[in-house]
């Protein structure tokens, strides 16, 4: 048997709630794996799964091939990316820079701007799927950026994913994951009034929820919803505060290009109720609870 590592050495920054599943996925698939976060706590746990530590992001380019990114807005991607010894600024020419945060087209251009003047190949690599999602391997990947880049880490992202797309050159990954998490957003606000409609009409919570996981709108969505809502577990696999903060990045990207988002705007109306209630911490499917105590159910 042969039991050597892949030559592709990987760096991982950010090893939060989907950056830990896909870097340990990574490691379980036999890749070189060094790592950088700043809490402690992350990077003893992926360290114990055969990672190495960085001090840094520079020390995390100098000893990678291909960089992966997970971070959580734009100010902390751009801070990361472009910072003086971020990854732009520290990498050689060729490094393929892959980042899977949910960020703004326009700073993600900004981006790809300074890391074409470096020579860095730079791979827009959004994912569908939550932490548990990323630990099945199960992610979608929506890639873009230079096609030559995605066939090179193509064995790197079906480590991580269970279907994977290329869409193109430019920001078509970013622009294709906004238009998924707003079907997400608004689907979250569809079920928590069908539900409330239900319950306060007398529908048997349990039944109707299993009516739903059996009916056409039996979305992947909503199977695996139905489980924590039977249960009234809103543990967030995806807060209210993060899934909040991708509508407002939804609703920048339509006002930009003069598109009228009636819903996903009135959805982000009941995210802030919900958040302002001291539910931001919930699942952002606890959208069910806010609708429920704005029509008096208790």
């Amino acid at each position: 048997m042969n039991d050597a590592k892949p030559a592709v050495r990987v760096g991982f920054i950010g090893i939060g709630n989907m950056g830990m599943p896909m870097s340990t996925n990574l490691l379980k698939a036999g890749y070189w794996v060094t790592a950088f976060d700043r809490a402690q706590d992350r990077l003893d746990t992926v360290v114990s799964r055969g990672a190495k530590q960085a001090g840094s992001i520079a020390e995390v380019v100098g000893q990678s091939d291909v960089v992966f990114t997970s971070l959580p807005n734009d100010a902390a991607f751009r801070a990361v990316a472009l910072g003086a010894e971020g990854v732009v600024n520290s990498a050689r020419s060729n490094l393929v820079f892959m980042d899977t945060s949910t960020v703004s087209p326009a700073v993600s251009a900004e981006v790809a701007k300074a890391a074409a003047k470096r020579g860095v190949r730079y791979l827009r690599t959004t994912v569908s799927g939550n932490g548990v999602v990323a630990a099945a391997a199960a992610l979608v990947v929506m890639a873009s950026g230079p096609r030559d880049a995605f066939d090179e880490v193509l064995p790197l992202i079906r480590c991580i994913g269970r279907r994977e797309f290329y869409l193109g050159e430019g920001e078509e990954a970013r622009l294709m994951k906004l238009a998924v998490n707003l079907m997400i957003s608004v689907a979250s606000g569809m079920i928590g009034e069908a539900l409330t409609l239900g319950r306060k009409s007398g529908l048997d919570w349990a039944q109707m929820l299993d009516v739903l996981a059996s009916s056409s709108v039996a979305s992947p969505m909503v199977l695996y919803k139905v489980p924590p809502l039977k249960e009234r577990d809103f543990s967030p696999t995806m807060s209210a505060i993060l899934q909040t903060k991708d509508v407002d990045l939804i609703l920048d990207c339509a006002a930009a290009n003069h598109v009228p988002l009636y819903l996903t705007s009135a959805v982000r109306s009941l995210f802030q109720q919900l958040i302002s209630t001291g539910g931001g911490e919930d699942d952002y499917i606890a959208l069910v609870k806010q609708v429920e105590s704005m029509s008096g159910v208790v």
